[in-house]
């Protein structure tokens, strides 16, 4: 099931664009979770990072979707935007908070349905690179891609990625089953790898992203035989 929020001012717009969702819902064999907010305002309070789609109008009285979207943005970077609007010249703007598309007001189904296909494709897409992640405040969402390894301390886990450091707690184990189909091998008790920024293997450490990490003698050959699968291409 998908997430999708409707931010809309214009209750009769709101209705049209969630008939929209069903149908295309009932037409493709797909489950939507459809949410409505009548301000920018509104979905900002308190929000997380747990919607999959946001189709927001840009006029709005209190915050505007291209504001909304700012703000969206600075706390999650994968949630797929897509403006709905009367005016072109302010839809344009939406690719500078990285909107996908926008639809053009009066919305027609049959446009509409392009579009948001279009969006349930980079979903899919992203759902297949990401991991959430359960934080002590919130759920984030992390792409695969920026996760450089993980560490275990005291039963907690640290993923130091290209956004920062995310600390939950849980175990190794599962850390490796989660990331196992994203080409990461551990290389001793406290460590899980993503292969594709190891610089450096020496005789007992590896560079990752510029961090030196022990390989331990037990892991060690399952930690090269994995690097060198992914090295020429088989994994």
């Amino acid at each position: 099931m998908l997430r999708i929020a409707i931010v809309e001012d214009e209750a009769s717009c709101a209705e049209q664009l969630k008939e929209y969702i069903e149908r295309y819902g009932r037409e493709n064999d797909r489950t939507f979770e459809v949410l409505r907010f009548a301000d920018g305002s509104e979905i900002l309070q308190d929000y997380q990072p747990r919607y999959d789609i946001i189709l927001l109008d840009i006029e709005m009285p209190k915050v505007t979707g291209m504001d909304a979207a700012k703000a969206i943005r600075e706390q999650d970077d994968n949630v797929v935007l897509m403006f709905i609007t009367n005016m072109a010249q302010y839809a344009i703007r939406g690719y500078s908070v990285g909107a996908l598309d926008f639809v053009m007001k009066p919305v027609s189904y049959y446009t509409f349905q392009l579009k948001f296909g279009r969006a349930i494709q980079r979903v899919v897409k992203r759902r297949n690179e990401e991991i959430l992640l359960t934080l002590p405040d919130r759920i984030q969402r992390v792409g695969v891609r920026s996760i450089y390894y993980v560490e275990v301390q005291d039963h907690m886990l640290h993923y130091h990625t290209e956004q920062g450091e995310y600390v939950l707690r849980g175990t190794l184990q599962n850390a490796e089953k989660q990331l196992a189909p994203y080409n990461f091998a551990k290389c001793n008790h406290w460590y899980i790898v993503n292969l594709m920024y190891v610089e450096q293997v020496r005789k007992d450490k590896v560079v990752v992203a510029g961090h030196e990490l022990d390989i331990s003698r037990r892991a060690r050959g399952a930690f090269l035989n994995a690097l060198t699968d992914y090295m020429g291409g088989s994994s």
